[in-house]
C-alpha cells in the first residue's frame, strides 16, 4: 500500500503536464518535447515502481481501453511498414509513435480522479478561452500573440504559417462550452458559442465549420435537453455567419465556393472541395492497388505520382507537387494502411462505443466533453488533417486517452473529496 501511495503521489503532476502539452500546441517543437518528456517521466515512475499500485491510478478497464485505443492507431502503421512505398519512413514513424503509449497512460491517469478531471478539463477550457480572446483581438486589430494577420484568415496564436486555429478550437470546443454551461448556464454557454462561431468562421477552414456545428448541436441538446436551446443555437449561428460574411471578403469567397457544389456537376463539387476530388480519386486507386495494408503510413505523397491521373492539377503545382495526404480519414486509412488498418480502426471505435454503452450515467456525464471532442474529430463525413501526422495524430490520441481515463475512472477516493 505504501508503494501504491508513493506512485500515486509521484504522478499528481500529470494534469499539469497534459495542460502544458496542450498550451504549447502553437509551438510544435516545444510541444513535441513536452510530450516526449512526459512519456519518459511516466514510464520511469511506473517502471521504478514496477507498475505496483497501478489500480490506484487507473481501473483495470481504463488501462485496457487506453492501451487498446493506442494499438488501434499504432498497429495499422506497423503492419503497413514491411512493403511500404517508403519503408524506411513507415518504420521510423512506427517506432517514434511508440512514445504515445506511456503518454496516453499519463493522460488517462491525469483524469482518473475528481481533482485531476476538474483541473485538466477546466485548464483546457481556459486555454481555449485564451486562444479565443487572442483571435478576437486579431480580428479587431490585425495583431495576435502569434504575430500579425498576414494570412487570408485568422491565425491567432498559431501564426500565419500554421493555420490550424479553427480546426483545433472546433475539436476542443466541448471543453469551454461544458465549463461555461456548468458555471453560468445557458447564457454563459451562448456567449462562448457565439465567440467560437465568429472565430472558427473567420479562421476559414470549412472542415472546422462542420466540426463546430456538430459540437454546438450535440452540446446544446446534452446540456439543456430542449428544442429552444437548439433553435437559439441555429439562429445565433446564422446571424454570426451573416455578420461575419458582411465584414469579410475572404469569408464571402469561401461561402460562395461552398455553394458551388449545389450545381450538381463534378467541377462544382471539386471547386467546393478546394480541388480535393482528384486527391480522393487517387487515394481510391491506391487503396484498390494495395488492399491489404496500403502504401504505408506517410507514404501517400511518395505514391501519389504513380496513381494520379495525367491531368491531375496537383502534379503540376510547384507548391504542392502532389497530394501530401488523403484529406479524409476513411481514405487515409484505406490508402495508407489498407483493410488491415480499417479493421483495427473500426475495432477501436467499436470498443470505445461499447465502453460508453455499458458505462453508468455518472461516468457518461464526466466523460461527456472528451467523448464529444473525440467523436467530432474523427467524424467520417468531413475533410481532415492527416491522422498519422505528428500534430493531428497526437491531438486525436490525447482526446482518446481523456475519454478512456474519465469514462472508466475509479470512484472518488478520500483525497479527492478533500481537494488534496
Amino acid at each position: 500500500m505504501q508503494g501504491s501511495s508513493r506512485t500515486e503521489n509521484q504522478l499528481r503532476w500529470a494534469p499539469w503536464w497534459v495542460l502544458a502539452s496542450v498550451a504549447l500546441w502553437p509551438l510544435p517543437g516545444p510541444a513535441e518535447a513536452v510530450l516526449s518528456l512526459g512519456a519518459l517521466a511516466a514510464l520511469a515512475v511506473l517502471g521504478i515502481q514496477r507498475f505496483r499500485g497501478g489500480m490506484a491510478l487507473l481501473s483495470h478497464e481504463a488501462w485496457a481501453l487506453t492501451t487498446v485505443l493506442f494499438l488501434s492507431y499504432w498497429l495499422p502503421e506497423l503492419l503497413s511498414s514491411p512493403d511500404a512505398i517508403n519503408a524506411r519512413r513507415a518504420v521510423r514513424e512506427s517506432l517514434l509513435d511508440l512514445r504515445y503509449l506511456p503518454f496516453l497512460w499519463l493522460v488517462a491517469i491525469a483524469v482518473a480522479n475528481d481533482r485531476g478531471r476538474r483541473l485538466t478539463f477546466a485548464g483546457i477550457a481556459v486555454i481555449c478561452g485564451f486562444w479565443l480572446l487572442d483571435a478576437l483581438v486579431q480580428a479587431a486589430t490585425g495583431w495576435s500573440l502569434g504575430g500579425p494577420a498576414t494570412a487570408d484568415r485568422l491565425s491567432g496564436v498559431f501564426g500565419a504559417g500554421n493555420l490550424k486555429l479553427g480546426l483545433v478550437l472546433a475539436s476542443l470546443a466541448p471543453f469551454p462550452l461544458t465549463a461555461a454551461a456548468d458555471r453560468f448556464g445557458l447564457r454563459g454557454w451562448l456567449l462562448v458559442a457565439m465567440a467560437l462561431v465568429a472565430v472558427v468562421l473567420l479562421a476559414g477552414a470549412r472542415a472546422s465549420w462542420i466540426t463546430l456545428a456538430l459540437v454546438l448541436l450535440a452540446s446544446a441538446w446534452l446540456q439543456f435537453r430542449n428544442r429552444r436551446a437548439l433553435v437559439t443555437v441555429v439562429a445565433g449561428a446564422a446571424v454570426m455567419l451573416v455578420l461575419a460574411t458582411a465584414f469579410s471578403d475572404k469569408l464571402q469567397e469561401r461561402v460562395q465556393r461552398t455553394g458551388a457544389m449545389l450545381d450538381g456537376s463534378s467541377e462544382g463539387f471539386d471547386h467546393a472541395l478546394s480541388g480535393r476530388l482528384p486527391i480522393w480519386r487517387t487515394a481510391m486507386r491506391m487503396a484498390i492497388a494495395h488492399p491489404v495494408n496500403g502504401v504505408g503510413v506517410r507514404g501517400f505523397r511518395d505514391a501519389y505520382p504513380d496513381y494520379a491521373a495525367e491531368t491531375d492539377p496537383w502534379l503540376d503545382d510547384p507548391d504542392h507537387g502532389a497530394g501530401y495526404h488523403a484529406h479524409q480519414i476513411v481514405l487515409e486509412v484505406l490508402s495508407e494502411t489498407g483493410l488491415v488498418g480499417a479493421f483495427f480502426w473500426l475495432g477501436g471505435g467499436a470498443l470505445a462505443w461499447r465502453a460508453w454503452r455499458f458505462a453508468t450515467p455518472d461516468a457518461r456525464r464526466r466523460a461527456r466533453a472528451p467523448a464529444m471532442a473525440l467523436a467530432v474529430t474523427v467524424f467520417p463525413l468531413n475533410t481532415h488533417l492527416a491522422f498519422y501526422s505528428t500534430f493531428w495524430g497526437g491531438l486525436t490520441l490525447l482526446l482518446a486517452a481523456l475519454y478512456a481515463g474519465s469514462l472508466l475512472a475509479d470512484k472518488p477516493r478520500g483525497d479527492d473529496a478533500d481537494g488534496a
